[in-house]
């Protein structure tokens, strides 16, 4: 017998719509209290400034308003797990555009404020059907705000390495959608049912081509924290080093994930 097909994960949009502006709250009230010094730090991306990365985080949510202003696509044409590798192609025009940005906008917390104040009435005058002419194809305002949940964790996470003391919190439904998702990713991108990847509390995916699983204890086990896999998802943190940091643990022949990672960067 072929194997199962595998269902989409679905995500309920009111809570969704609600992890998103939390999230995004929670980087407001912490960009607030930063100094003119502290948004100078370097960050571990490339060349930005917490300044910069700041920016970017406002465009997390200004690309909703941006693709809301364009015309609506005829149909949906691309899914959400065709995002994490789409949005990769566009990284030398996002990091520039953020830099533009920062110079435009030298009040961090103004310039969020404002971002989220034209969110919510985008949100607001929008339904979550409404098609979006994205870089992963046309995709739901709805599908399309899930995306959010990964650049807000996985920027909140680059800021709380930036700058010292920040701890900046996570919202749990905002974690457990980004975990979900990029679990997913790699399920995609490594089709099959040997390995099973667990990320509790939020996600188990079975991955990788080669003797299916289907009872008992997997031969092939891997499994970590959520930050760890958004990191390890994001190219953040490299698979040799999280397993030397016992920060992963792997069992099994086809437990090596490292062909597969980074998802994105």
């Amino acid at each position: 017998m072929p194997p199962a097909k595998k269902r989409t994960r679905s995500y309920d949009p009111v809570k969704i719509r609600a992890a998103v502006l939390a999230q995004f709250g929670n980087v407001r009230a912490a960009v607030a209290t930063l100094t003119p010094d502290q948004l100078a730090l370097p960050t571990r991306l490339g060349d930005w400034a917490v300044r910069d990365l700041v920016a970017h985080v406002g465009m997390s949510l200004r690309a909703v308003s941006r693709l809301v202003g364009l015309p609506e696509p005829a149909k949906q044409d691309g899914t959400l797990l065709d995002w994490p590798s789409a949005i990769a192609a566009e990284a030398p025009d996002i990091a520039a555009y953020a830099r533009d940005l920062a110079v435009r906008h030298p009040d961090p917390a103004a310039y969020l404020a404002a971002t989220e104040e034209r969110f919510t009435a985008d949100l607001a005058a929008h339904p979550g059907t409404r098609l979006l002419p994205t870089s992963a194809g046309a995709l739901p305002l709805a599908d399309y705000l899930v995306t959010r949940t990964v650049e807000l964790v996985v920027h909140t996470d680059d800021l709380n390495s930036a700058v010292p003391g920040l701890d900046i919190p996570y919202e749990r439904q905002a974690l457990a959608a980004c975990t979900r998702l990029l679990a997913d990713a790699l399920a995609a991108k490594a089709p099959g049912g040997s390995t099973e990847v667990r990320v509790p509390p939020y996600a188990v995916v079975q991955c990788v081509a080669g003797p299916r699983h289907t009872r008992g204890t997997p031969p092939n086990v891997v499994e970590t924290d959520p930050l760890t896999w958004i990191r390890l998802a994001t190219g953040r943190l490299t698979w040799t080093q999280a397993l030397q940091d016992a920060k992963v643990s792997a069992s099994g022949e086809r437990a090596d994930l490292s062909a597969y990672l980074p998802l994105m960067t």
